[in-house]
């Protein structure tokens, strides 16, 4: 028998003789608990936002890992070791958000599991946001102070998600510094994540190393959960086992062995000894020179009170510091409970000089010990060093808000910026409107009426003109983000037409036209030679007579080769007499029609365009922790942007007594911020967006009723337009369980935009309470909810376009009205191109043109209500035609189905298309109803000549179909749409290609002015 076991019984056969059995069991107890070998252990959970919220019902992560904690409480059950200990557990736990809540402090096992496990089950999640660093640090301590003398047994069991990654700054120091704080007070730290495979990056830091991380999970949303829980629990308990009882069995304290045996043989070298316990107490080294001022720190949560320390030497005269600024007076914390004296340990072999260690914090002022007895008179101290300043107090609550100051005086007005870099070069303008008629001239003499000439016929199509002067250069665009580089698309369309010039000054008169062509009339006959007379006296020499009549012209002579001199050119003849009326000539082109008129009014006259505005804008935009810093920054850029479009394309003025922005950040209770302009320091639309770049994610939780009736209150009653819209910025997950407040709070006043965006955990956004907040159950004053897979969609042109186009629905637009009449019947088909010289852009903007031409047709003015009925097809290469609209005439089923076209992004071939119309026609049409056909095309078909194109369309006008052609840009093939048109690739005919061929310089012009109005009221003409 091993002498312990000897002592052992010889002890318990006294005592019972002595005192009886009780007694002797007292004695045994206490002879095993002095060879316990205890391990203190603390949990440390999480219960922040990104935990309670991440998935429904709420809160049921956290009830998963209250499960896990229990069911680890009930596995801590002793062990014996081969050393005669036997392995014991002293437990406790806290639970954290952005606050630390202790749940119950080192309790041990199995007398305090019953009360651990009901404290555990008892607590609620905090749903705020997440600082893990204060909550390691507050276990840290409960560890130091509430736990066993060893200092190999102590651990930390972190459960966590480890959110966030990066975006505010931690409280407590940062997540390193209390894992370092960790490894060197010697305690290991497990760290499980919420649900396995998530944010290893923050979970490795928590971790002592990787061995204390692996992939524990303390919840799981596989149907194998009790399978990973069981195995994280069982792998984490084996390990501690492990180290303890090498940890355990090491101390000099344990029973003595046998008789040494024979000496071995020696052995390889050893690994590296795990660190001596501290040393006795060195001198007092040499004072050290003053450090740099540090950063002031972050105020700390008050300890509990320290047993009291020895007393130390009287330190050297440390050098004067500067004078710290006075701090705010903190509060009072509660004074902590004493703890129980712990039971005496076996003495240690005194281990080797440790490493000068930084100096720590200064503690608390620690219990009175018992009074000593009176000493010697000292001798006289030397002056002592000044104190450490005290830590600055907690910030105080905000005060009551000033009223506005008084308007600053306008700064001095800054320098010019440099120029910047050369603009692209200009596209070719668009021929401007003619100009007004200038003032009437000084009447003509009265000129020689011509003889009436004979119809002229028409001439050839003259050469291109000259190339115009290049535009302007023009202004530096805002730099975009840097998108993928995507595959070269096709050439771009050119821009939109400048604005029509002002009329020019009248020309001066010009030149005399040239003479007339008059030619000189013949000679006069000659007369009959009369009878020679008698001769006569001869008389005197006389003068030179008058030269005689012109003789009878001789015969001809001969043939001279050699021209005479040009003779003087003739007089003027007198006028011929006055042909007859000449033929009727061709018909000339239309003038313009009313449609037209109105187009050149409301392009010559800013004062007719639909204007939008005044509008108020208000955003209210969720910075909760699940958001994210990457994500909350593209929310900030997507409110600039969408202020930018407003300014720039639909002209809104954002200035006092116009439309006015205002933005309100929120999170969990009381942390909402608003910038508005009529703040004090924001007097314009600039500062405004600076104000916007500035706002500081809050990372809490999420109380967006509480936002929304605050922006109600605070911000909506300074708004007097009568027109104002809402956009709310959220992943749509408020706390609805900490926060009551309804989320209906704007539905009486304004209307509201619910943007949902799912998380950095990729969740999808909560549809009900998206719904909610768009006021989609009120019976009035219904938004809009949407809803989108990431942040980054929030910045896409078309989405933009999309927001811009809500906030300014009620456009305030002149009322020109230009009304067609249909009076037969007609089938009218809309052949929209959807190949790739298209882009799925320009596609889009089509697609609302289109809806606009139909919703025309269909109340125009017409004999019976079944008169007029609308198809849509669109088409792409050979055999890529679709229809997606059949002949119909309800307008909603049309404008439904035109919505979800999809661009087809292929090859052009309207040869086919029309084959493919012309048999769609023979099926459905009506008999007698007129047959026309709208086509989208710029005359470019791939392997598609203009003889082809021009038999296909003779072949669809001997079917009765008449066509449209509409041709958008400047990249047009001229010989192809003038056979689409009419058929003919050789005489082109000027006056039916005036009604049946429709040009714009891009596609946005497509929805500019009345130029659908134009086009629907020419196809209605018969």
């Amino acid at each position: 028998m091993r002498l312990h076991d000897l002592l052992l019984a010889l002890l318990l056969l006294h005592a019972c003789l002595l005192r009886g059995g009780s007694w002797a069991q007292d004695i045994s107890s206490r002879l095993h608990r002095a060879q316990d070998c205890p391990v203190d252990l603390f949990f440390v959970l999480d219960t922040s936002e990104s935990v309670a919220l991440r998935v429904k019902p709420f809160g049921d992560l956290v009830a998963q890992v209250k499960d896990f904690t229990n069911r680890f409480i009930d596995k801590l059950t002793e062990r014996y070791f081969r050393c005669d200990r036997f392995l014991v557990w002293n437990a406790g736990a806290l639970h954290y958000s952005d606050s630390v809540v202790l749940i119950k402090d080192l309790t041990a096992m199995p007398s305090g599991r019953a009360e651990l496990k009901d404290s555990v089950s008892a607590i609620s999640y905090i749903g705020k946001g997440t600082h893990t660093d204060c909550a390691i640090k507050q276990g840290i301590e409960r560890l130091l102070i509430g736990g066993s003398h060893l200092k190999e047994n102590k651990y930390l069991i972190v459960v966590t998600d480890g959110h966030p990654l990066e975006g505010y700054k931690e409280p407590c120091g940062g997540l390193d510094d209390a894992a370092n704080e960790a490894k060197h007070l010697g305690i290991k730290v497990f760290s499980v994540a919420i649900s396995p495979n998530h944010l290893d990056q923050r979970l490795n830091i928590i971790a002592t190393d990787h061995a204390y991380r692996r992939n524990f999970t303390a919840t799981s949303l596989k149907p194998t959960r009790d399978l990973d829980v069981e195995e994280t629990i069982n792998t984490i308990i084996d390990m501690i086992k492990a180290n303890m009882e090498q940890s355990c069995c090491s101390f000099e304290c344990q029973p003595p062995r046998g008789p040494p045996g024979p000496p071995g043989d020696p052995g390889h070298e050893g690994e590296r000894g795990k660190p001596g316990l501290p040393g006795p107490k060195g001198d007092a080294g040499e004072p050290g020179r003053p450090g740099d001022m540090g950063p002031v720190g972050y105020q700390g949560m008050k300890g509990d009170k320290g047993s009291r320390g020895e007393k130390g030497s009287r330190g050297a005269k440390g050098a004067k510091g500067e004078k710290g600024k006075r701090g705010i007076d903190g509060i009072d914390g509660m004074k902590g409970e004493a703890g129980y004296p712990g039971l005496p340990g076996c003495k240690g072999s005194p281990g080797f000089d440790g490493t000068q260690g930084p100096p720590g914090p200064k503690g608390d002022p620690g219990a009175y010990g018992p009074k000593g007895g009176k000493g010697e008179p000292g001798e006289d101290g030397k002056p002592g060093r000044q104190g450490i300043p005290g830590s600055p107090g907690e910030k105080g609550a905000p005060g009551n808000r000033g009223e506005p100051g008084p308007t600053g005086e306008m700064g001095d007005e800054g320098s010019l910026g440099p120029d910047g870099p050369p603009g692209e070069r200009g596209s070719n303008g668009e021929r401007g409107p003619p100009g007004s008629p200038g003032d009437r001239g000084p009447r003509g003499d009265p000129g020689e009426p011509g003889p009436p000439g004979d119809q002229g016929r028409e001439g050839p199509l003259g050469p291109p003109g000259d190339q115009g002067e290049p535009g302007p250069p023009g202004p530096k665009g805002y730099r975009g983000d840097d998108g993928p580089r995507g595959n070269e698309g096709p050439k771009g369309l050119p821009g939109a037409p400048g604005l029509p010039g002002d009329p020019g000054l009248m020309g001066e008169r010009g030149e005399d036209g040239p003479p007339g062509n008059g030619t000189i009339g013949f000679p006069g006959a000659p007369g009959q030679q009369g009878d020679r007379g008698d001769p006569g006296i001869n008389g005197t020499k006389g003068y030179v007579g008058p030269k005689g009549d012109e003789g009878e012209a001789g015969d001809p002579g001969n043939d001279n080769l050699t021209p005479g001199p040009r003779g003087s050119k003739g007089a003027k003849g007198h006028r011929g007499p006055e042909g007859l009326p000449g033929p009727p000539g061709p018909m000339g082109p239309p003038g313009p029609d009313e449609c037209e008129i109105l187009d050149i009014i409301m392009k010559m006259c800013s004062c007719c365009e639909c204007t939008c505005g005044p509008v108020d804008l208000l955003f209210v935009l969720d910075s909760s922790e699940s958001i994210g810093l990457q994500n909350f920054q593209i929310a900030k850029d997507f409110i600039i942007k969408v202020i930018d479009r407003l300014s720039k394309d639909e002209r809104v003025k954002f200035e006092p007594g116009e439309s006015r922005v205002g933005v309100v950040q929120y999170s969990h209770n009381n942390t909402q911020e608003l910038v508005a302009m009529g703040d004090a320091n924001i007097d314009n639309i600039g500062a405004l967006k600076q104000a916007v770049k500035n706002l500081k994610w809050i990372a809490g939780g999420t109380h967006t009723g509480e936002a929304l009736q605050f922006s109600k209150d605070n911000l909506l009653r300074r708004f007097t337009s009568t027109n104002n819209v809402a956009i709310v910025i959220t992943d749509g997950r408020s706390d609805t369980l900490r926060d009551p407040t309804p989320l209906t709070s704007l539905c009486e006043v304004t209307p509201v935009v619910s943007l949902g965006i799912g998380d950095i955990f990729r969740n999808n956004p909560n549809p009900d309470q998206l719904n909610d907040i768009a006021c989609l159950g009120m019976p009035r004053r219904q938004g809009l909810s949407i809803q989108r897979d990431n942040y980054a969609e929030l910045l896409d042109d078309s989405f933009l376009q999309n927001i811009t186009s809500y906030v300014c629905r009620e456009k305030k637009c002149p009322d020109y009205t230009c009304p067609i009449t249909f009076t037969n019947q007609a089938d009218i088909m809309l052949l929209v191109d959807s190949s790739t010289s298209v882009g799925s852009k320009n596609f889009e903007t089509t697609k609302s043109f289109v809806k606009r031409l139909a919703e025309r047709f269909l109340e125009a003015s017409k004999p019976s209500e079944d008169s007029v009925r609308v198809a849509v097809v669109q088409y792409s290469g050979k055999n890529q035609q679709k229809v997606e609209v059949p002949f119909q005439r309800n307008y909603t089923v049309i404008a439904k189905a035109i919505d979800n076209m999809e661009f087809m992004n292929d090859a052009t071939d309207v040869s086919a298309a029309l084959e493919y119309i012309m048999s769609l026609y023979q099926r459905s049409s009506r008999p007698g109803a007129k047959k026309k056909v709208l086509v989208f095309s710029d005359g470019n078909s791939q392997g598609i000549t203009a003889r082809a194109i021009e038999r296909t369309v003779q072949e669809v006008q001997r079917a009765g179909i008449e066509i449209y052609v509409l041709a958008v840009g400047s990249q047009v093939n001229e010989p192809n749409v003038r056979v689409l048109v009419t058929g003919k690739s050789a005489d082109y005919d000027v006056v039916y290609g005036e009604r049946h061929l429709f040009r714009v310089p891009d596609y946005t012009s497509l929805l500019r002015g009345v130029f659908y109005q134009t086009v629907s009221r020419k196809i209605a003409v018969n």
